[in-house]
């Protein structure tokens, strides 16, 4: 059981960047490799401005970092554990909602 308040915080720090669908794209896509955001922006079909506002929270978050190449700066995940730590949260949450035991569950929403 987490008692420790800042092993609560990391997770609900993580919990905050993985909220949003397009800060979860940006994660899967900075775990293949790291990228400048102009090639971000067109892989996700979004705006540099709204790709800029989603890579300062991930940043904030402590999950990417920002390394200066000349004059770009190119994005990539702060940890690369955290690329096999997004894998293995995906695959285990595929493989649960494929054994959904509750029969309930598309009724009441809650599974």
């Amino acid at each position: 059981m987490l008692t420790l308040a800042s092993d609560i915080e990391v997770l609900a720090r993580f919990g905050r960047a993985l909220a949003d669908p397009i800060r979860c794209r940006l994660l899967l896509a900075l775990g293949e490799a790291p990228a400048h955001p102009s090639d971000l922006a067109d892989a996700l079909g979004i705006s540099r401005t709204r790709l800029s506002n989603h890579l300062a929270c991930l940043r904030d978050c402590g999950l990417v970092v920002a390394v200066p190449v000349g004059r770009r700066t190119r994005y990539e995940l702060a940890d690369q554990r955290l690329g096999h730590a997004l894998d293995d949260l995906r695959t285990a949450i595929v493989a649960v909602e494929a054994d959904r035991t509750c029969t309930d569950a598309d009724d009441k929403d809650c599974c």
